[in-house]
């Protein structure tokens, strides 16, 4: 496994060469510059911070710089966010990002798990009809629809939370509750649709048969031999799973004013901002192959048939 690891580390330098190339000639292709907003400058001074930042070299060459200066774990200077780099910016939004993620996909698995067993114990009932049918809405209807109504709904109409921030000190439950919603829903339905499958195939296998037919009591034949068996599409789907929960927190934090590293993103799309732009999709990429990495990982203890050759 420790072999198979590496190799999969070793592979993954290509494919983020790859993303850093795409992505620095995309923003770079983008029409406007990072200083178009300033207030108006003369030729001289926009001409030395071009100078400054090298913008007036040839993409070529700025290109190579940046992979220089990126194989030194060095992301530049931002070009909007004065005297920061990008790599402070990062690090400086991260906990809060990796925080709404890991509850929103928490969130989503115990849910799905949890909503997918009971469809299938209760399978064409109409709590299964009524817990599918949401699940098909979860999936149908994407995050940045489902913020903006909890806020409309929930936040302003009702005044049960509030819509905005992340609370003073940083962090606070009721402002997790509608960014946790809205991240965690589409992952909740798709979850709990896999998991109604997957346990109703285990339901008809033979030793799941057998062990109900020697008395051993329904609760202890799920929690035994059910959930583990039914598990491992549920592992296999982390790995998109948690790339979708990443992407969306982007929009999510942007829409809800969390200070994470999308709200960043954003920003830095719209200010032309390159070095941040590059920085976190660059680093958002290492941190979707290392968890689909990870999530394979899962998947062949809960498989022993799985082998890494």
């Amino acid at each position: 496994m420790l072999s198979y690891a590496i190799k999969r580390l070793i592979g993954a330098v290509p494919t983020l060469l790859l993303i850093v190339a795409i992505t620095f000639f995309m923003v770079h292709l983008a029409p406007g510059g990072p200083f178009d907003k300033e207030r108006k400058l003369s030729a001289e001074v926009e001409a030395n911070l071009r100078k400054a930042y090298h913008l007036d070299e040839p993409v070529p060459v700025q290109f190579g710089r940046y992979v220089g200066n990126l194989l030194q774990g060095d992301f530049g200077p931002s070009f909007q966010y004065k005297d920061y780099s990008v790599t402070e910016l990062i690090l400086g939004g991260f906990p809060t990002s990796l925080t709404l993620g890991a509850i929103a996909m928490t969130a989503a698995l115990l849910l799905g798990i949890g909503a997918g067993m009971i469809a299938a114990l209760r399978q064409n009932s109409l709590l299964d009809h009524a817990l599918m049918g949401g699940a098909v809405l979860g999936v149908a209807v994407p995050n940045f629809v489902v913020a903006p109504l909890l806020t409309l709904v929930i936040g302003l109409q009702l005044r049960w939370l509030p819509v905005g921030g992340w609370g003073e000190g940083g962090f606070s439950i009721r402002h997790m509750v509608l960014p946790v919603i809205a991240l965690a829903l589409p992952q909740i339905a798709t979850i709990a649709r896999l998991m109604r499958g997957s346990m109703l195939e285990v339901l008809r296998t033979n030793y799941i048969r057998t062990a109900r037919a020697k008395g051993l009591p329904e609760r202890l034949l799920l929690l035994r031999h059910g959930v583990k068996a039914a598990l491992p599409p549920i592992v296999s789907y982390l790995g998109p799973a948690i790339a979708n929960i990443i992407t969306g927190s982007i929009v999510i934090e942007q829409i809800f004013g969390i200070p994470g590293i999308g709200r960043y993103f954003v920003q830095a799309a719209l200010n032309r901002d390159y070095t941040l732009v590059m920085g976190v999709v660059v680093f958002y990429g290492a941190l979707i192959i290392l968890l689909n990495l990870l999530a394979d990982l899962a998947y062949g203890l809960l498989d022993p048939q799985v082998r890494y050759d």
